[in-house]
């Protein structure tokens, strides 16, 4: 059933009103904990109607309840650590040019978070995911618009983190949800919603941006929209190991049928023998993938559409075809064109453009030239891969200066791996340059909470009006930098 406008309303009305709830570090710390303790008692029925909605398998659906769970009860220890809120006390310096004030900083929640879940993460990117966790462990609560491909799921974990709510004192209306296209919009027009984020297309994304920047005070978005990943493969790499690059990246492109974030989606191999070991090697294991399903109708129809587009244009091969496997399912397959025809503007940018699904394409490269030609034309990304031989990763050879090259493309460089698999770590960053992701800010990992914040500074105000952040004798035992000095 879809949302009407009163019904937004009244969601982001009851979150508003939670708020307060999550004043409390220790609270909010209690009830992440108990999110993640209650999906893991609901993991069998929540697995059952997620596989009935995505068809993705439970050996895969309970990996991501799993990785689910272990980001909540790492957002909890990172609300009761309290580093994120970048305490700084400076007392007053007279001998300062010009003289300093007292002054106390810290940062605060933004508010009520609407949250768009994702289609291809139902956990991990959806209710309970990455965004309604780093939100709720800043101290806003969330207003979930669910994701059409998997609504009882949505209604399911809901619940689900509502008892959680309860069993800490929480009100229910800390975690809203809402479904409709319609319903969406009415979210982020909403005025007492705050901040949002966005994991999707790059046409919806963009669309929910323009919203955020239209309204009469415009909010943050953080958006992830859309991303080619490139990976380069040097002379020296393929020739090297190019039969295992071949079937790495065979397992890369196909792994959930082509449709993580991360997909490599363009490769840069070289146009030598070297280059052709790695094309077999990579024929024979993406020949050799099953089927698969898409996560809905809509996206098999693209797929296809977008492979036989991109296959149509002179010069491009097609060693492993892409296409239908079945009445629902697709079959994996690549491209190769040669890698001068994507140095120029024109039809071949269509190549330089993300496709979801199990496909990827083969830019065979002469020259170093050509690389460069080609890295200069890539948009934003949220990976980007070098496969380097023994002697590059060592020092020798251009490997740094490649790594240079590629990391303006993205916000995760990696070298001699593969961008499919993110880690949920303090170090991560899950996030890139437009069109990637809208800001600079991650969707992944123990940062991904500020983007719930702003910074607020209180000058000459008495230590008796103070919050205990800012107090002198730092009550809760924060970490700081105090007069200068970092203290832990």
């Amino acid at each position: 059933m879809e949302a009407t406008a009163q019904e937004v309303d009244a969601a982001v009305r009851a979150a508003d009103e939670a708020r307060e709830a999550l004043t409390d570090r220790t609270v909010r710390a209690a009830f992440l904990r108990s999110a993640a303790d209650e999906l893991e008692a609901a993991r069998d029925r929540l697995v059952e109607a997620a596989d009935a909605e995505t068809a993705l398998g439970p050996v895969r659906l309970t990996g991501e309840l799993a990785r689910t769970c272990y980001q909540l009860r790492a957002f909890a220890g990172i609300v009761e650590e309290g580093a994120f809120l970048d305490v700084v006390v400076d007392h007053p310096d007279d001998t300062a040019t010009p003289p300093v004030p007292d002054l106390r900083r810290y940062k605060i929640p933004l508010g009520v978070v609407a949250v768009y879940s994702a289609s291809n993460f139902p956990f991990a990117f959806s209710v309970a995911g990455g965004d309604t966790a780093s939100a709720l462990a800043a101290g806003c609560p969330v207003v979930v618009k669910a994701h059409p491909d998997h609504p009882a799921l949505s209604e399911l974990v809901a619940k689900v983190i509502r008892r959680a709510a309860a069993r800490q004192g929480v009100p229910d209306g800390v975690l809203g949800l809402v479904h409709g296209f319609d319903a969406g919009i009415e979210l982020i027009r909403h005025p007492m919603v705050a901040a949002a984020g966005f994991t999707g297309s790059v046409r919806g994304g963009r669309a929910l941006f323009d919203e955020a920047a239209a309204r009469p005070v415009p909010i943050p978005f953080h958006g992830e929209l859309g991303s080619l990943n490139p990976v380069l493969v040097t002379e020296a790499a393929a020739a090297e190991r190019g039969e295992a690059i071949g079937a790495g990246l065979a397992g890369s492109m196909t792994l959930g049928v082509g449709q993580f974030c991360v997909k490599p989606g363009l490769v840069l191999a070289p146009a030598s023998a070297a280059g052709d070991a790695l094309l077999k090697s990579l024929t024979d294991a993406v020949s050799d993938t099953d089927p698969g399903v898409l996560l809905d109708h809509r996206m098999r129809d693209n797929f296809l559409a977008g492979v036989t587009e991109r296959a149509q244009l002179p010069d491009v091969a097609t060693p492993v075809t892409a296409g239908a496997g079945g009445e629902h399912t697709v079959s994996a397959g690549f491209l190769t064109v040669p890698a001068e025809r994507l140095t120029r503007e024109g039809a071949y940018d269509l190549l330089l453009e993300e496709c979801f699904g199990p496909v990827t394409v083969v830019a065979r490269y002469t020259d170093e030239a050509e690389v460069r030609a080609v890295l200069s034309r890539l948009p934003g990304n949220l990976t980007a891969t070098v496969h380097l031989s023994s002697e590059e990763a060592a020092g020798e050879g251009r490997g740094a200066e490649l790594l240079r090259e590629l990391t303006p493309l993205a916000g995760r460089v990696l070298v001699n791996g593969w961008p499919t698999g993110v880690a949920v770590a303090p170090a991560q960053h899950h996030g890139g340059p437009y069109p990637a992701t809208t800001s600079t800010s991650t969707s992944v990992g123990g940062t991904a909470i500020e983007r719930w914040l702003r910074p607020v500074v209180y000058q000459g105000a008495p230590e008796a009006l103070l919050p205990p952040e800012l107090k002198d004798d730092n009550p809760l035992g924060l970490p700081r930098r105090f007069n200068g000095r970092l203290e832990r």
